[in-house]
Protein backbone atom coordinates (compact mmCIF):
# COMPACT_ATOMS: atom_id res chain seq x y z
CA UNK A 1 0.00 0.00 0.00
CA UNK A 2 1.45 3.80 -0.78
CA UNK A 3 0.46 7.04 -0.10
CA UNK A 4 -0.38 8.67 -3.43
CA UNK A 5 -0.69 12.16 -3.78
CA UNK A 6 -2.80 13.37 -6.86
CA UNK A 7 -2.23 16.51 -8.40
CA UNK A 8 -4.91 18.57 -10.24
CA UNK A 9 -5.28 22.20 -11.50
CA UNK A 10 -8.74 22.12 -11.06
CA UNK A 11 -12.35 20.04 -9.97
CA UNK A 12 -14.89 21.30 -12.15
CA UNK A 13 -17.13 18.99 -14.40
CA UNK A 14 -14.61 18.09 -17.49
CA UNK A 15 -13.23 15.13 -18.94
CA UNK A 16 -10.33 16.02 -17.10
CA UNK A 17 -11.53 15.55 -13.90
CA UNK A 18 -13.59 12.70 -15.22
CA UNK A 19 -10.78 10.74 -15.82
CA UNK A 20 -8.65 11.58 -13.08
CA UNK A 21 -11.54 10.66 -10.47
CA UNK A 22 -10.69 7.45 -12.78
CA UNK A 23 -7.60 7.39 -11.63
CA UNK A 24 -8.32 8.12 -7.97
CA UNK A 25 -10.79 4.96 -8.06
CA UNK A 26 -8.22 2.31 -9.62
CA UNK A 27 -5.74 3.33 -6.91
CA UNK A 28 -8.35 3.15 -4.12
CA UNK A 29 -9.59 0.12 -5.84
CA UNK A 30 -5.87 -1.00 -5.10
CA UNK A 31 -5.63 -0.48 -1.73
CA UNK A 32 -3.55 2.35 -2.00
CA UNK A 33 -4.44 5.44 0.32
CA UNK A 34 -5.25 8.93 -1.97
CA UNK A 35 -4.78 12.05 -1.63
CA UNK A 36 -5.93 14.72 -3.67
CA UNK A 37 -4.96 18.37 -4.27
CA UNK A 38 -6.23 20.60 -6.11
CA UNK A 39 -4.53 24.31 -6.61
CA UNK A 40 -7.27 26.32 -8.12
CA UNK A 41 -11.06 26.27 -8.86
CA UNK A 42 -13.54 23.85 -7.76
CA UNK A 43 -16.58 22.69 -7.91
CA UNK A 44 -18.85 21.27 -4.55
CA UNK A 45 -20.34 18.38 -6.67
CA UNK A 46 -17.26 17.27 -7.72
CA UNK A 47 -14.95 17.51 -4.77
CA UNK A 48 -17.89 15.18 -3.30
CA UNK A 49 -17.39 12.79 -5.89
CA UNK A 50 -14.20 12.50 -4.89
CA UNK A 51 -14.47 11.99 -1.45
CA UNK A 52 -17.34 9.54 -1.92
CA UNK A 53 -14.80 7.43 -4.05
CA UNK A 54 -12.82 7.84 -0.73
CA UNK A 55 -9.71 10.05 -1.53
CA UNK A 56 -9.17 12.62 1.05
CA UNK A 57 -9.50 16.07 -0.51
CA UNK A 58 -7.03 19.25 0.04
CA UNK A 59 -8.09 22.48 -1.55
CA UNK A 60 -5.07 25.09 -1.79
CA UNK A 61 -7.37 28.20 -2.59
CA UNK A 62 -10.32 27.35 -0.63
CA UNK A 63 -12.92 30.39 -2.37
CA UNK A 64 -11.26 28.94 -5.79
CA UNK A 65 -9.85 32.32 -7.67
CA UNK A 66 -6.36 31.41 -9.43
CA UNK A 67 -3.43 34.05 -8.43
CA UNK A 68 -2.63 36.62 -10.57
CA UNK A 69 0.87 36.42 -11.55
CA UNK A 70 3.57 33.82 -12.26
CA UNK A 71 5.18 34.58 -8.57
CA UNK A 72 2.14 34.53 -7.20
CA UNK A 73 1.46 30.69 -8.31
CA UNK A 74 4.47 29.48 -7.38
CA UNK A 75 4.08 30.92 -3.85
CA UNK A 76 0.66 29.30 -3.79
CA UNK A 77 1.85 25.99 -4.72
CA UNK A 78 5.15 25.73 -2.92
CA UNK A 79 2.82 26.89 0.43
CA UNK A 80 -0.15 24.50 -0.30
CA UNK A 81 2.08 21.87 -1.45
CA UNK A 82 4.48 21.94 1.05
CA UNK A 83 1.77 21.51 3.93
CA UNK A 84 0.36 18.30 1.93
CA UNK A 85 3.81 17.09 1.67
CA UNK A 86 4.29 17.64 5.30
CA UNK A 87 1.05 15.56 6.27
CA UNK A 88 0.74 13.38 3.57
CA UNK A 89 4.43 12.35 3.06
CA UNK A 90 3.48 10.77 -0.35
CA UNK A 91 5.66 7.67 -1.87
CA UNK A 92 4.50 8.76 -5.11
CA UNK A 93 3.10 11.97 -6.60
CA UNK A 94 0.89 11.79 -9.55
CA UNK A 95 0.24 15.03 -11.56
CA UNK A 96 -1.76 15.77 -14.35
CA UNK A 97 -0.30 17.60 -16.54
CA UNK A 98 -2.01 21.31 -17.64
CA UNK A 99 -1.31 24.53 -16.61
CA UNK A 100 0.85 24.99 -14.51
CA UNK A 101 2.04 22.77 -15.97
CA UNK A 102 6.12 21.94 -14.64
CA UNK A 103 5.55 24.12 -11.68
CA UNK A 104 4.27 21.30 -9.46
CA UNK A 105 6.61 18.78 -10.49
CA UNK A 106 9.55 20.93 -10.01
CA UNK A 107 8.34 21.82 -6.50
CA UNK A 108 7.57 18.69 -5.19
CA UNK A 109 11.20 17.20 -6.22
CA UNK A 110 12.52 20.25 -4.21
CA UNK A 111 9.98 19.24 -1.21
CA UNK A 112 11.40 15.29 -1.71
CA UNK A 113 9.20 13.67 -3.48
CA UNK A 114 11.00 11.30 -5.54
CA UNK A 115 8.58 9.33 -7.56
CA UNK A 116 6.76 11.48 -9.50
CA UNK A 117 4.14 10.12 -13.00
CA UNK A 118 2.35 13.08 -15.24
CA UNK A 119 -0.31 12.58 -16.89
CA UNK A 120 -0.82 14.75 -19.91
CA UNK A 121 -4.66 14.73 -21.30
CA UNK A 122 -3.56 16.62 -24.70
CA UNK A 123 -1.26 16.59 -27.50
CA UNK A 124 2.43 17.96 -27.65
CA UNK A 125 1.22 20.05 -30.87
CA UNK A 126 -0.08 22.49 -28.02
CA UNK A 127 3.59 23.27 -27.04
CA UNK A 128 6.47 25.99 -28.41
CA UNK A 129 9.77 23.55 -29.36
CA UNK A 130 10.67 25.08 -26.38
CA UNK A 131 7.94 23.78 -24.13
CA UNK A 132 8.51 20.45 -25.43
CA UNK A 133 12.12 20.64 -24.79
CA UNK A 134 11.57 21.27 -21.16
CA UNK A 135 9.22 18.25 -21.08
CA UNK A 136 11.63 16.43 -22.43
CA UNK A 137 14.29 17.70 -19.89
CA UNK A 138 11.43 17.06 -16.90
CA UNK A 139 10.91 13.34 -17.74
CA UNK A 140 14.52 12.34 -18.16
CA UNK A 141 15.71 14.12 -14.94
CA UNK A 142 12.60 14.34 -12.95
CA UNK A 143 9.52 12.52 -13.69
CA UNK A 144 9.41 8.66 -13.44
CA UNK A 145 7.17 8.83 -15.98
CA UNK A 146 5.32 10.58 -18.53
CA UNK A 147 1.91 9.27 -19.16
CA UNK A 148 -0.13 10.09 -22.61
CA UNK A 149 -3.79 9.09 -23.02
CA UNK A 150 -3.01 8.27 -26.87
CA UNK A 151 0.12 7.11 -29.03
CA UNK A 152 -0.44 9.64 -31.34
CA UNK A 153 0.35 12.55 -28.36
CA UNK A 154 2.70 10.13 -27.18
CA UNK A 155 4.54 10.03 -30.68
CA UNK A 156 4.10 14.26 -30.43
CA UNK A 157 5.71 14.93 -27.56
CA UNK A 158 8.77 12.37 -27.76
CA UNK A 159 8.95 10.69 -31.17
CA UNK A 160 7.88 7.46 -30.18
CA UNK A 161 5.31 5.51 -28.29
CA UNK A 162 4.28 2.59 -26.65
CA UNK A 163 1.41 1.19 -24.85
CA UNK A 164 1.97 0.10 -21.30
CA UNK A 165 2.34 -3.39 -20.82
CA UNK A 166 3.26 -5.37 -17.46
CA UNK A 167 6.26 -6.60 -19.30
CA UNK A 168 7.80 -2.58 -19.29
CA UNK A 169 10.61 -2.48 -17.57
CA UNK A 170 10.71 0.96 -16.06
CA UNK A 171 13.75 2.91 -15.56
CA UNK A 172 14.44 5.66 -12.62
CA UNK A 173 13.58 8.46 -14.92
CA UNK A 174 12.72 9.21 -18.50
CA UNK A 175 9.87 6.30 -18.85
CA UNK A 176 6.67 7.16 -21.02
CA UNK A 177 4.15 5.21 -22.46
CA UNK A 178 0.50 5.58 -23.24
CA UNK A 179 -2.13 4.30 -20.47
CA UNK A 180 -5.94 4.85 -22.39
CA UNK A 181 -8.54 6.79 -20.47
CA UNK A 182 -11.85 4.21 -19.63
CA UNK A 183 -15.12 4.37 -19.84
CA UNK A 184 -16.68 6.20 -17.26
CA UNK A 185 -19.00 4.49 -14.17
CA UNK A 186 -21.77 6.32 -15.41
CA UNK A 187 -21.83 4.46 -18.39
CA UNK A 188 -22.29 0.62 -19.08
CA UNK A 189 -21.97 -1.67 -21.60
CA UNK A 190 -24.53 -1.93 -23.62
CA UNK A 191 -25.47 -5.85 -23.84
CA UNK A 192 -27.90 -6.11 -26.71
CA UNK A 193 -27.60 -4.88 -30.18
CA UNK A 194 -29.16 -1.49 -30.73
CA UNK A 195 -32.00 -1.63 -33.74
CA UNK A 196 -32.51 0.97 -36.08
CA UNK A 197 -36.11 2.41 -37.98
CA UNK A 198 -36.02 0.94 -41.11
CA UNK A 199 -38.49 4.12 -42.10
CA UNK A 200 -35.36 6.38 -41.84
CA UNK A 201 -36.94 8.07 -39.04
CA UNK A 202 -33.08 8.87 -37.01
CA UNK A 203 -31.56 10.90 -34.73
CA UNK A 204 -27.82 12.57 -35.12
CA UNK A 205 -26.97 13.68 -31.84
CA UNK A 206 -23.88 15.73 -30.45
CA UNK A 207 -23.02 15.37 -26.72
CA UNK A 208 -20.60 17.98 -26.14
CA UNK A 209 -19.55 21.58 -24.92
CA UNK A 210 -20.68 24.13 -27.11
CA UNK A 211 -17.96 25.51 -28.42
CA UNK A 212 -15.70 26.38 -31.30
CA UNK A 213 -12.99 24.19 -30.49
CA UNK A 214 -15.49 20.94 -30.52
CA UNK A 215 -16.55 22.18 -34.22
CA UNK A 216 -19.86 22.46 -32.86
CA UNK A 217 -20.64 26.06 -35.05
CA UNK A 218 -20.85 23.07 -38.37
CA UNK A 219 -23.84 20.66 -36.61
CA UNK A 220 -26.58 22.36 -37.72
CA UNK A 221 -25.50 23.57 -41.16
CA UNK A 222 -24.54 19.63 -41.24
CA UNK A 223 -27.66 18.71 -40.46
CA UNK A 224 -30.19 21.08 -42.05
CA UNK A 225 -28.26 20.01 -45.27
CA UNK A 226 -28.34 16.23 -44.84
CA UNK A 227 -32.53 16.86 -43.88
CA UNK A 228 -32.67 17.65 -47.75
CA UNK A 229 -32.57 14.03 -48.41
CA UNK A 230 -33.86 12.44 -45.40
CA UNK A 231 -36.94 14.85 -43.84
CA UNK A 232 -37.66 12.31 -41.40
CA UNK A 233 -34.19 12.66 -39.31
CA UNK A 234 -33.95 14.41 -36.03
CA UNK A 235 -31.16 16.30 -34.13
CA UNK A 236 -31.02 16.00 -30.13
CA UNK A 237 -27.95 18.81 -28.84
CA UNK A 238 -26.91 17.56 -25.64
CA UNK A 239 -24.89 20.04 -24.10
CA UNK A 240 -24.32 23.98 -23.54
CA UNK A 241 -21.82 26.88 -24.21
CA UNK A 242 -20.91 29.94 -25.86
CA UNK A 243 -22.00 28.89 -29.24
CA UNK A 244 -25.85 28.05 -27.96
CA UNK A 245 -27.45 31.02 -29.05
CA UNK A 246 -25.74 30.89 -32.41
CA UNK A 247 -26.42 27.30 -32.61
CA UNK A 248 -30.52 28.10 -31.80
CA UNK A 249 -30.53 30.96 -34.47
CA UNK A 250 -28.83 28.70 -37.15
CA UNK A 251 -31.48 26.11 -36.67
CA UNK A 252 -34.64 29.26 -37.58
CA UNK A 253 -32.70 30.43 -40.14
CA UNK A 254 -32.49 26.56 -41.67
CA UNK A 255 -36.41 26.23 -40.86
CA UNK A 256 -35.61 23.25 -38.99
CA UNK A 257 -36.41 24.16 -35.41
CA UNK A 258 -38.90 21.30 -35.36
CA UNK A 259 -36.52 18.71 -35.66
CA UNK A 260 -33.79 19.87 -33.06
CA UNK A 261 -33.83 19.89 -29.57
CA UNK A 262 -31.44 21.24 -27.37
CA UNK A 263 -31.28 19.81 -23.86
CA UNK A 264 -29.11 21.63 -22.31
CA UNK A 265 -26.06 20.35 -19.80
CA UNK A 266 -27.32 17.23 -18.35
CA UNK A 267 -25.73 15.56 -14.92
CA UNK A 268 -23.46 12.63 -16.08
CA UNK A 269 -25.79 9.92 -14.18
CA UNK A 270 -28.16 11.19 -16.89
CA UNK A 271 -26.19 10.98 -20.17
CA UNK A 272 -26.76 7.31 -20.48
CA UNK A 273 -30.12 7.94 -21.56
CA UNK A 274 -29.52 10.65 -23.83
CA UNK A 275 -26.54 8.13 -25.47
CA UNK A 276 -29.02 5.88 -25.82
CA UNK A 277 -31.39 7.89 -28.22
CA UNK A 278 -28.82 8.93 -30.44
CA UNK A 279 -28.81 6.54 -33.61
CA UNK A 280 -25.47 8.24 -35.38
CA UNK A 281 -23.30 10.37 -32.51
CA UNK A 282 -21.50 13.45 -34.51
CA UNK A 283 -17.79 14.89 -33.37
CA UNK A 284 -16.52 17.52 -35.55
CA UNK A 285 -13.77 18.44 -33.08
CA UNK A 286 -11.39 20.90 -34.25
CA UNK A 287 -9.22 19.38 -31.10
CA UNK A 288 -9.53 16.44 -28.96
CA UNK A 289 -6.84 15.00 -26.81
CA UNK A 290 -8.89 11.41 -26.52
CA UNK A 291 -12.67 11.64 -26.98
CA UNK A 292 -14.50 10.29 -23.83
CA UNK A 293 -17.52 11.13 -25.76
CA UNK A 294 -16.88 8.40 -28.49
CA UNK A 295 -15.98 5.96 -25.79
CA UNK A 296 -19.12 6.70 -24.28
CA UNK A 297 -21.38 6.88 -27.20
CA UNK A 298 -19.77 3.44 -28.62
CA UNK A 299 -20.62 1.66 -25.73
CA UNK A 300 -24.20 2.10 -25.90
CA UNK A 301 -23.99 1.32 -29.69
CA UNK A 302 -24.07 5.10 -31.24
CA UNK A 303 -22.44 5.07 -34.60
CA UNK A 304 -19.71 7.72 -34.70
CA UNK A 305 -19.41 10.39 -37.70
CA UNK A 306 -16.18 11.90 -35.70
CA UNK A 307 -13.23 14.24 -37.13
CA UNK A 308 -9.89 12.52 -38.01
CA UNK A 309 -7.99 14.75 -35.39
CA UNK A 310 -6.41 14.08 -32.19
CA UNK A 311 -6.95 10.19 -30.12
CA UNK A 312 -10.33 9.87 -31.69
CA UNK A 313 -8.35 7.81 -34.65
CA UNK A 314 -7.22 5.40 -32.11
CA UNK A 315 -10.81 5.05 -30.20
CA UNK A 316 -12.97 4.46 -34.19
CA UNK A 317 -10.98 2.29 -36.47
CA UNK A 318 -12.49 4.30 -39.67
CA UNK A 319 -14.83 2.37 -41.39
CA UNK A 320 -14.91 -0.66 -38.62
CA UNK A 321 -16.32 0.62 -35.81
CA UNK A 322 -17.53 4.22 -37.17
CA UNK A 323 -16.65 6.51 -39.51
CA UNK A 324 -14.02 9.22 -39.77
CA UNK A 325 -14.14 13.01 -41.60
CA UNK A 326 -12.34 15.37 -43.22
CA UNK A 327 -11.51 17.48 -40.05
CA UNK A 328 -13.07 21.70 -40.45
CA UNK A 329 -14.99 20.06 -43.56
CA UNK A 330 -18.83 20.76 -43.92
CA UNK A 331 -18.38 18.89 -46.83
CA UNK A 332 -16.94 15.44 -45.51
CA UNK A 333 -19.36 16.07 -42.73
CA UNK A 334 -22.68 15.67 -44.93
CA UNK A 335 -21.07 12.70 -46.75
CA UNK A 336 -20.58 10.14 -44.06
CA UNK A 337 -23.66 11.19 -43.09
CA UNK A 338 -25.19 10.54 -46.03
CA UNK A 339 -23.43 7.02 -46.29
CA UNK A 340 -24.92 5.65 -43.24
CA UNK A 341 -28.41 7.11 -43.77
CA UNK A 342 -28.60 5.31 -46.99
CA UNK A 343 -26.95 1.91 -45.87
CA UNK A 344 -28.94 0.78 -42.80
CA UNK A 345 -27.19 -2.45 -42.97
CA UNK A 346 -23.61 -0.51 -42.48
CA UNK A 347 -24.61 1.43 -40.07
CA UNK A 348 -25.93 -1.59 -38.42
CA UNK A 349 -22.62 -3.13 -38.75
CA UNK A 350 -21.13 -0.32 -37.02
CA UNK A 351 -23.04 -0.36 -33.86
CA UNK A 352 -22.48 -3.79 -33.84
CA UNK A 353 -18.48 -3.31 -33.89
CA UNK A 354 -18.54 0.11 -31.99
CA UNK A 355 -20.19 -1.91 -28.56
CA UNK A 356 -17.33 -4.79 -28.92
CA UNK A 357 -14.45 -2.04 -29.61
CA UNK A 358 -15.72 -0.16 -26.45
CA UNK A 359 -14.37 -3.13 -24.37
CA UNK A 360 -10.87 -2.25 -24.79
CA UNK A 361 -11.47 0.98 -22.64
CA UNK A 362 -13.60 -1.08 -19.82
CA UNK A 363 -12.66 0.20 -16.23
CA UNK A 364 -11.74 -3.40 -15.07
CA UNK A 365 -8.71 -3.17 -17.99
CA UNK A 366 -7.93 -0.07 -16.75
CA UNK A 367 -7.82 -0.80 -13.14
CA UNK A 368 -5.65 -3.53 -14.07
CA UNK A 369 -2.78 -1.30 -15.97
CA UNK A 370 -2.78 1.19 -13.12
CA UNK A 371 -2.41 -1.52 -10.53
CA UNK A 372 0.65 -2.94 -11.90
CA UNK A 373 2.13 0.42 -12.64
CA UNK A 374 2.05 1.02 -9.25
CA UNK A 375 3.28 -2.25 -8.36
CA UNK A 376 6.55 -1.84 -10.61
CA UNK A 377 7.36 1.54 -8.17
CA UNK A 378 8.42 0.02 -5.39
CA UNK A 379 11.31 -1.87 -7.01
Amino acid sequence: MKRVLVCIPCLLTGGTEIQTLSLVKALIAARHNVTVACYFEHSDSMVALYQEAGAQVRLLSQDGNRPSGIKETIAHLWKGLKGIVRDVRPDVAHIQYMAPGAIPVIILRLLGVKKIIATAHTSGDIYSPKGLKLISLLNNRFLTAFQCITERAEKSFFGSSQLYSPNLKLKKHGNHFTIYNNLPSYISLRETPRSFDANGSLTIGVVSRLEPIKGMDLVIPAFAEVKKNFANIRLLVVGDGSLRQSMEKQTQESNIQDSVTFAGRQPQEKLQSYYDNIDILLMPSRSEGFGLTAVEGMARGCVLVAADTGGLPEVIRDGIDGLLHKPESLVSIVDKLLELLSNPDKLQQLSDNSRLRAQLFSTEGYNCQIATLYSTLSN
